[in-house]
């Protein structure tokens, strides 16, 4: 796995970096429009919770290469890592229409239904690190 690109989010200029660098990657990478755009999704709604609810963190995308029986399977994972608050009920803002803000309620689960792999942990006043993968088909 290697490091493509890490986007620190502090103000709104870091979550249009960190979209940037997510469509850029994933255009690299050879991912259709189609995933592109739910990459980009997907990469904006973290950074925009870190920017909301923790205030700092950053976005790290990376680029998976791993063996299958057609030969090597690529991806890319985004990791949004910070050290705010922490998430009192993952469960919770883990329900579709759930909002703490004045968004739609798509967050999470939303980044979740977008990817193919999703995990997250949060420790209260600790921060939070989730973590997504979307496979080139």
């Amino acid at each position: 796995m290697k490091t493509q690109s890490c986007v620190e989010v502090k103000n709104e200029w870091g979550i249009v970096a960190a979209r940037q660098a997510g469509r850029t990657l994933s255009k690299e990478l050879g991912f259709g429009n189609v995933d592109q755009a739910r990459i980009t999704t997907a990469i904006s709604e973290l950074a925009r919770n870190i920017y909301l609810y923790a205030k700092r963190g950053e976005i790290k995308l990376d680029v998976l290469e791993e063996p299958s029986k057609f030969g090597t399977k690529k991806g890319i994972k985004i990791t949004a890592v910070d050290s705010g608050p922490g998430i009192p009920d993952l469960r919770q803002v883990m329900v579709d229409g759930f909002t703490t803000s004045s968004g739609l309620g798509a967050g999470l689960p939303g980044v979740k239904r977008l990817m193919d792999d999703f995990d997250i942990e949060s420790e209260l006043d600790k921060g939070t690190t989730i973590t997504a993968t979307k496979w080139l088909r």
